[in-house]
């Protein structure tokens, strides 16, 4: 199988105040040439935003915007006029569209982790709209959980021909890897994982092109985006 691994320890790491963030692709004022994304793929930011803090209103536009909280409970406001609380085992896709302003602040007491993944989209300019979800794979382990595609069986349409799956796999478990479209980037979140003969911890991705098999070393939570070939 051809791949290759992108290690955590290559990843951006930002710290300032409030924030602690880890980029896997170049980002606000981190760059790095070799890492501008993957396909549609343009953003994984791994956030712990401290309590009484987040990002303040700021606009985005033609990017689809998906958040997905780990821990805590971070709080949503748009120009749309959506009032929305995103709590862990949650998930939310924004379509900015021809433009659109909000904010995330965490108003809890304890930090709030989530990770914020722009794809972008297939068409521009177009409406925005908003999707969330409840779908936490660590109450259904050992399978995958379909979280955004193009089609009407996804619980949430996103503007590209790309799905984006969630799973926990218990220690020794596996799950098959079968590409819907060219590119497969699987990100770990949490664990050890191998695929093929790789072997992925937390923090790590590994990209590749075949379909593949995913063996738990331990317990381990990862994402899978089966994207277009670009």
């Amino acid at each position: 199988m051809n791949a290759y691994l992108h290690r955590s320890e290559d990843r951006g790491h930002v710290k300032m105040g409030w924030l602690d963030t880890k980029h896997s692709f170049s980002f606000g004022n981190w760059y790095n040439p070799k890492y501008m994304g993957v396909s549609a793929l343009r953003v994984i930011n791994d956030d712990r935003i401290a309590a009484h803090n987040g990002f303040g209103t700021h606009p985005h536009d033609n990017m689809e915007i998906l958040t997905c909280v780990l821990s805590g409970t971070i709080s949503h406001r748009d120009s749309m006029g959506n009032e929305r609380h995103i709590t862990a085992g949650e998930w939310q896709l924004m379509s900015a569209g021809t433009g659109v302003q909000h904010s995330e602040i965490n108003n809890g007491d304890e930090e709030v982790h989530m990770l914020q993944i722009w794809i972008q989209p297939n068409v521009r300019d177009a409406e925005p709209t908003y999707q969330q979800i409840q779908r936490d794979p660590n109450t259904a382990p050992n399978q995958w959980h379909l979280i955004v595609g193009p089609n009407d069986n996804a619980p949430m349409h996103i503007r590209q021909q790309a799905e984006v799956k969630a799973a926990v796999l218990e220690t020794g478990h596996r799950l098959e890897v079968t590409a819907t479209q060219a590119v497969n980037y699987v990100h770990v979140i949490r664990g050890e994982i191998t695929i093929g003969e790789q072997t992925v911890k937390a923090g790590d991705a590994l990209l590749f092109a075949d379909n593949a098999v995913i063996e738990a070393k331990e317990d381990s939570q990862f994402i899978w985006f089966d994207l277009p070939k670009q």
